[in-house]
């Protein structure tokens, strides 16, 4: 039986992407937020913005337009090649998954998608990196149970294709999804990061 990554090493620290999704309203910016399962092993209960840890089919996915090169520039520091377009493509596709909401241009996929991404290409959409703005990065302390290398992207939810309220092709990793104002967000059960 082969173990189970995170509890065999427990300080391997994997690279996530997640993204602060932004839409402005009369009343103020408001954030999307979703809460994270009671039984989640990484920050249960958590309010969170959608993300995850970045996957090898991350690597190869083609871009309608990419990500600014200000912020490649900044996400290569401290990295290997080639990881900031796979840290975008992984921020989009985990908005898409968690969330159901889709950051893309109509275009079509110069060969078939790998398997994490057919549904998104079965939209008729190319993953949209041009939105995203590189803002910051937080690495997991030693010691915890799993451990990311996150990087956080902004991005105005007037750029999302569809209606910004339609969570129906959200996955159920993140509960109570929903726009939180940005002056209510710190009444929320939020990972001290985010408090930050």
């Amino acid at each position: 039986m082969t173990p189970d990554p995170a509890v065999a090493a427990p300080d391997r620290v994997r690279d996530a992407a997640t993204v602060i999704l932004v839409r402005d309203t009369p009343d103020g910016p408001s954030i999307l937020m979703g809460q994270r399962g009671a039984g989640a092993v990484f920050m249960p209960n958590k309010y969170v913005f959608p993300g995850g840890a970045l996957d090898p089919v991350d690597a190869d996915t083609p871009f309608a337009r990419p990500l600014a090169p200000c912020c490649l520039d900044r996400l290569a520091r401290n990295a290997p090649p080639g990881l900031g377009p796979a840290l975008a493509a992984s921020a989009i596709r985990e908005l898409w998954e968690e969330t159901g909401l889709l950051l893309g241009r109509p275009g079509l996929w110069p060969s078939a998608p790998a398997e994490g991404w057919r549904d998104f290409a079965a939209t008729g959409l190319l993953p949209d990196a041009a939105p995203l703005s590189f803002v910051f990065r937080a690495i997991t302390p030693p010691g915890r149970t799993r451990r990311f290398d996150a990087r956080f992207f902004l991005a105005d939810a007037r750029h999302l294709v569809g209606d910004p309220d339609d969570f129906s092709r959200a996955s159920d990793e993140l509960g109570h999804l929903h726009w939180v104002p940005l002056r209510d967000a710190r009444a929320l059960n939020l990972p001290f990061i985010t408090e930050v």
